[in-house]
């Protein structure tokens, strides 16, 4: 057990690292993923979800209750943000219906267990980041399906009850199958969250390496503009994010919260109901699984970012003190 939890360590710090040397392999040399078949893909989803809900703690949705504001801007600004930056991303660059259809599906989604982790790396508010995850994860049913019919149905038709049910089965009953567990049998529960870093880790990199393995043919076509725009949509998020906070003069670890999360998406979720609900669209699937890849990526660089700041704020405010002592040393020199 204790070698499984240093791996789980290992595995959380180097993250961002596992999922591109293996989409790198996928991309590359598909012969070695294709193995994992893309009718895997809700199931491994499935055991991240299963794994965040036994995570979470009733402490956990006391944001909810006690800052209710905050969360209601962290859900409206999620379920705006990103569908909005979306949609004219994939208009300025005239993507196809296929790959735009996967832009906006991502958009869409909530956001995803690995904005928490990357706020706690940040020095952020990390209950606000939880209860803002878990409140929109349980919003994502009503509101995913609507968003994406709205902003698609001139142009692909939209499964919504099968998305709807898909994001029910994939998403809210594993998670609250976690939930129960761990509030019942709590004790069992805690030595599998010790490994749950590796575990997710290795469901998140199976998810990437069988949609990046199964497409790479058509990532190649799509050339470079649908990595593109994935970047833009995952960077404006972040900055839309933070501007937010800034607008509405919250707290800095409160507006580090706001960026994470809205910038990172649950890609994997999206990849499941582009697969699921756009079946004659193969390449919908494409910009989640890109977006998975790149996204770990930036978040990890945006923690070492963002952890920076108070830090210099401190050096700044010290800066500040010292100057103020010499002037004052310098004053009662003169009146001497």
């Amino acid at each position: 057990m204790i070698l499984l939890e240093k791996l789980s360590e290992w595995t959380g710090k180097y993250m961002a690292y596992v999922v591109l040397f293996v989409a790198a392999m996928a991309l590359f040399f598909p012969p070695t993923s294709l193995w994992i078949d893309t009718s895997w893909v809700n199931y491994l989803l499935m055991v991240i979800m299963f794994g965040m809900g036994l995570t979470l703690k009733l402490d956990d949705f006391k944001v909810v209750f006690t800052r209710p504001r905050d969360v209601l801007v962290g859900c409206v600004a999620q379920f705006t943000i990103m569908p909005f930056l979306a949609f004219v991303l994939g208009k300025t660059f005239g993507l196809d219906q296929e790959i735009l259809a996967g832009v906006i599906l991502v958009g869409a989604c909530p956001g995803g267990t690995a904005s928490n982790v990357i706020t706690y790396l940040s020095k952020g508010d990390v209950a606000l980041s939880v209860g803002m995850t878990s409140v929109n994860t349980l919003l994502s049913p009503l509101l995913t399906p609507a968003i994406v019919f709205f902003l698609l149905r001139t142009t692909v038709d939209v499964d919504v009850w099968n998305m709807f049910l898909t994001i029910l089965q994939v998403v809210v009953v594993p998670i609250g199958l976690g939930f129960i567990i761990d509030r019942y049998w709590g004790k069992y529960a805690g030595r599998i969250s010790r490994i749950l870093p590796t575990i997710s880790v290795v469901a998140i990199a199976m998810i990437v390496a069988s949609v990046v393995s199964h497409n790479s043919s058509r990532i190649f076509e799509t050339g470079a503009v649908v990595f593109v725009v994935v970047i833009l949509h995952n960077l404006l998020g972040y900055v839309g994010g933070y501007a937010l906070g800034k607008a509405l003069g919250v707290s800095v670890s409160r507006k580090k919260a706001l960026a994470v999360e809205i910038g990172m998406q649950n890609s994997g979720l999206a990849t499941s109901l582009a697969r699921t609900s756009f079946p004659t669209l193969e390449a919908a699937t494409v910009p989640g699984a890109i977006f998975s890849v790149w996204h770990n990526i930036s978040g990890a660089i945006l923690a070492q970012l963002l952890s920076r700041v108070d830090d210099e704020k401190r050096e700044n405010a010290q800066k500040g003190d010292r100057y103020s002592s010499r002037v004052k040393r310098r004053k009662r020199r003169v009146g001497k």
